[in-house]
């Protein structure tokens, strides 16, 4: 009998907010998913121009959206440049706003969280949980998470503007955007080793989406960018009362 494992899907628009898709898979084991007949050389080729198509992401502003199993969806404008950014991450659960002004933090809840009103507050930065990624910081700055991705590729190549090949789950780990968990003591189907992605580039050369389709027990996955230079204007919010002591063991993954 095959033990039943949970898996999941964390979500985050500037933020990471423990907000997962879970699936419970029984039964005959998935099988694998065919891998990408790519060598070394395309396989490192391909991740350059990954890589190199995410280059916007520190160079002007843009629009991120999150889709996953279309149950939870992540919509953020960033400029990191300015250090202006705004964000929702919607769910079953409700709606959560952010908005980034240089320094400070505000966010309004409209899930129901123990403790905390739905009335905008301003974030103590000192008290937000490592994983609850908010920062205009290189490497921290964007809400696709796409780096984390791209470094978990096993096998690519490059067709143009298309990218094709498979990603090894396990490597992904946690961070802004898509974050796949499984349930407490689990573990991935050894299947997840070799994910299939889909990548499109644009015409400049950026990265435009990045898809993970439904496969071997996970739900399916999507960041698309777009809107590439577009003013980012976040206004702040007032009044915003300050966040109470029960918001911040709720935010990240661990909460």
């Amino acid at each position: 009998m095959r033990r039943a494992t949970g898996i999941g899907i964390a979500a985050g628009a500037l933020l990471v907010l423990g907000c997962s898709v879970g699936v419970q898979s029984e039964g005959e084991p998935a099988a694998p998913a065919p891998t990408v007949s790519a060598d070394i050389t395309d396989t490192r080729n391909a991740i350059g121009v990954l890589r190199a198509g995410t280059a916007f992401i520190n160079q002007t502003s843009f629009r991120a959206d999150i889709d996953i199993a279309s149950q939870v969806g992540g919509l953020s404008r960033v400029d990191n440049v300015n250090k202006r950014g705004m964000a929702s991450l919607s769910s079953p659960g409700g709606v959560i706003e952010i908005r980034m002004i240089d320094d400070d933090v505000y966010l309004k809840s409209g899930a129901e969280l123990p403790g905390v009103g739905h009335e905008w507050m301003a974030l103590d930065p000192a008290r937000v949980p490592t994983d609850f990624a908010l920062s205009f910081e290189p490497g921290r700055n964007d809400p696709g998470g796409s780096a984390r991705l791209i470094n978990a590729i096993m096998s690519a190549r490059a067709d143009g503007t298309e990218i094709s090949g498979v990603l090894d789950v396990n490597r992904v780990g946690v961070g802004n955007g898509i974050s796949f968990r499984h349930a407490p003591g689990g573990t991935f189907p050894e299947a997840a080793r070799n994910q299939p992605f889909r990548a499109t580039l644009d015409a400049e050369g950026r990265l435009v989406r990045f898809l993970i389709p439904e496969a071997n027990g996970l739900p399916g996955a999507a960041v698309r960018y777009s809107d590439f230079g577009v003013p980012v204007d976040v206004v702040r919010p007032e009044p915003a009362v300050p966040a109470p002591d029960a918001l911040y063991p709720q935010l990240g993954l661990g909460g």
